[in-house]
């Protein structure tokens, strides 16, 4: 099985760091994201990778190369203009191959967490991953007498739940895609509408996107603490 990494785009929440990097080449804990997500899906036996590049491509084409120092294939799609997560896995019908016959992961490049990738496949309909989602803020709880009784800091919210950017997808993704365009927005909709999408939770498990410079301060105390280091 092979899978997808989307590592095109262009991070400008974290700049200045995205100024000579792609967002996928920010360091946590010395060592790229992207490595880190090919190291994951190495340890889950997913060993083809398709990496779709973009911006400043070169900084992961000449990291990364074939695979060979980290044990695996890696093939690469060049966007030569920015086509949005939906046109970015549409051009990666090539290299996929068989693969769209029997399924294949994706992922979105600035994630790192330690969800078993195979866990989405067992119904063999397109899944994506969801994670609880986490409150931005400490709250506060309060009795009914107006006593502050405790502080929970950034605390899980119940029965809320957010894309982990983690997908499993069948050849039928591919009826949905645009030629430009990004799924959150064009394919997903429309493949739940369908009836063809089912959201798997994972509550249980490290998750981190990596969106801002503080994201990259917790992920490696989290890290830190995972089973990931």
């Amino acid at each position: 099985m092979k899978a997808v990494i989307l590592a095109g785009g262009l991070g400008k929440r974290l700049k200045p760091l995205t100024n000579d990097r792609p967002k996928p080449m920010i360091e946590v804990l010395n060592v790229p994201i992207i490595e880190w997500q090919l190291k994951w899906f190495k340890k889950h036996n997913i060993n083809e990778i398709i990496i779709c590049v973009g911006y400043l491509k070169e900084n992961i084409i000449d990291y990364l190369g074939s695979g060979n120092k980290l044990g695996i294939n890696i093939g690469y799609i060049v966007e030569d203009n920015p086509l949005g997560t939906g046109g970015a896995l549409k051009n990666t019908s090539s290299l996929l191959n068989s693969s769209i016959d029997e399924g294949f992961f994706m992922t979105n490049g600035d994630i790192l967490t330690n969800i078993n990738p195979h866990k989405l496949c067992r119904e063999k309909i397109s899944s994506i991953a969801v994670v609880p989602l986490r409150s931005p803020y400490g709250v506060v709880n309060i009795d009914n007498e107006s006593n502050v009784i405790g502080f929970d800091e950034k605390p899980e919210i119940p029965d809320k739940w957010i894309n982990a950017g983690l997908y499993y997808f069948t050849k039928d993704v591919f009826e949905y895609l645009p030629n430009n365009g990004n799924i959150e927005v064009t394919a997903l909709p429309a493949m739940a509408n369908d009836q063809k999408l089912k959201g798997m939770k994972f509550n249980d498990n490290f998750w981190r996107s990596i969106d801002s410079h503080k994201d990259i301060d917790e992920a490696e105390k989290e890290l830190q603490s995972s089973n990931l280091v």
